[in-house]
């Protein structure tokens, strides 16, 4: 299982790690429609939403892997 917040950075939806796991623990993450915690284990078919200050980022989770091609990030999920 991977992580929410190295999800994150896997995809290449935020570019780093750290930024990641503030976003999560900020509340700004959610998963499924629930508040997720950057410990909280990503899964093919988990819908997550980023809320950000000026948007809102939604998409539904493909592919799950700890390492990606920047190429082949774009494949990992569908946006909404």
């Amino acid at each position: 299982m991977i992580k929410v917040f190295k999800y994150l950075k896997v995809s290449r939806i935020i570019k780093r790690r750290t930024v990641a796991n503030e976003v999560c623990d900020a509340g700004k993450a959610t998963v499924n429609g629930k508040v997720a915690r950057a410990s909280y284990d990503v899964k093919v078919g988990d819908v997550v939403e980023l809320n950000f200050e000026s948007r809102s980022v939604k998409f539904r989770v493909e592919k799950v892997a700890e390492t990606v091609r920047k190429e082949d990030a774009g494949t990992m999920y569908t946006p909404l």
